[in-house]
């Protein structure tokens, strides 16, 4: 598998054991960064004020790159913490518009106490130099430095935001191959799809109407979300009422990670029976289709940048999916997949239904049928 594989692998398991470390480590990194970055400006701009007036500087590097360790780390934490729970709970179904607008109160507020900190630590220190060369009036010259904090922190704010929903949009370990042009030219994969599409459909858009369908798809694939992070899988693609979901081949075969995965929603789904029913008179159901093969991956767009996958196995995997009615069975396998497949021993057992034609080609692929026997 190559090192990109191997770099999202691991970063899919890591935030799937363990979540909220994760995400603090993200946040914590960042803002150490951050701060040194501005401690670097400080500095810079301190040494520039006593060569221009011929004074001793203000401060030594030193304290300067302790106290944004501190604050990196304080600030990071802080955040992280807020960011995280927010989006986990009070405000899970709330526009990020709304989240962000509480983030930036609650970090003015974290701000302020900071600078508070460093007015009762620094103050002292910058006493002279404020009212000696500056020719500013001690309190004026800090308040010129807490709303120098304050614009930089805000915006710097709005980049962790972004890369946060950058993160959550391509899946954990994909932004950074992707920013470092990994996809920018057509590369061969080994992968595995699977396409999962809600049975009933039609019947059910037609007695919800438009808008509480809407709600219906969106409560449904929220709670198949649940499960990708700890099965490693990434979602590919939404259309309409089916979502498409993806493995690099090694990932999704080992513990039969690919065919757990839809169970595993299925089980979830079951779980959420009452409240389905309750806000919507159905309980969502999804048939699938599974399949193995080599694709392109290739970074496409202009306007709208996203990486797209070529090639027959997806057209293999969706005409799969298509005829679980046909045989009446929710899961259905391509043998060239089930080969790969380590299956457990307990707890699953698979069918061969035949042979399906490919439309446009000549070739038949063999399927199976497979179900959980233990649930």
């Amino acid at each position: 598998m190559s090192s990109q594989s191997d770099y999202t692998s691991r970063a899919q398991r890591i935030t799937t054991r363990f979540p909220l470390l994760t995400f603090l480590s993200i946040q914590i990194v960042f803002w150490i960064f951050a701060n040194l970055l501005l401690a670097l400006m400080m500095y810079f701009h301190a040494q520039a004020i006593s060569v221009t007036y011929q004074i001793k500087a203000m401060v030594s590097f030193v304290p300067i790159l302790l106290v944004s360790l501190i604050m990196g780390i304080f600030y990071g934490l802080s955040l992280g913490f807020l960011d995280f729970y927010l989006r986990k709970g009070l405000l899970k179904k709330k526009s990020f518009a709304r989240l962000l607008l509480l983030k930036t109160i609650i970090s003015f507020f974290i701000l302020t106490l900071i600078v508070l900190l460093l007015h009762s630590v620094f103050y002292d220190s910058f006493k002279p130099v404020f009212s000696n060369a500056a020719r500013m009036p001690v309190p004026a010259a800090w308040n010129s430095f807490y709303l120098a904090l304050g614009i930089y922190y805000f915006f710097m704010t709005l980049l962790i935001s972004f890369i946060n929903q950058m993160n959550r949009r391509y899946g954990p370990g994909v932004l950074v191959p992707l920013l470092l042009g990994r996809y920018r030219n057509p590369r061969e994969e080994e992968r595995i799809f699977l396409f999962m599409d809600l049975k009933s459909s039609t019947s059910i858009a037609e007695q919800l109407g438009h808008l509480k369908y809407s709600a219906f798809i969106r409560d449904a694939f929220s709670d198949i979300s649940q499960d990708i992070a700890a099965y490693n899988a990434q979602i590919y693609q939404y259309v309409g009422d089916e979502i498409v979901l993806t493995w690099h081949t090694s990932e999704g075969s080992r513990n039969f990670c690919c065919i757990r995965f839809f169970f595993a929603c299925e089980k979830r789904l079951r779980a959420r029976s009452q409240y389905y029913r309750q806000h919507y008179g159905w309980v969502p159901e999804f048939k699938a289709g599974v399949h193995e093969g080599k694709v392109t991956a290739v970074e496409i767009g202009e306007i709208k940048l996203e990486v797209a996958y070529h090639g027959d196995t997806i057209n293999t995997t969706a005409r799969i999916q298509s005829v679980c009615n046909h045989y009446g069975k929710t899961l259905l396998v391509s043998e060239t997949l089930l080969q790969k497949l380590t299956v457990p021993g307990e707890g699953f057992e698979s069918e061969p239904l035949g042979a399906i034609q490919l439309k446009g080609k000549t070739e038949n692929i063999t399927i199976y049928s497979v179900q959980k026997t233990i649930s």
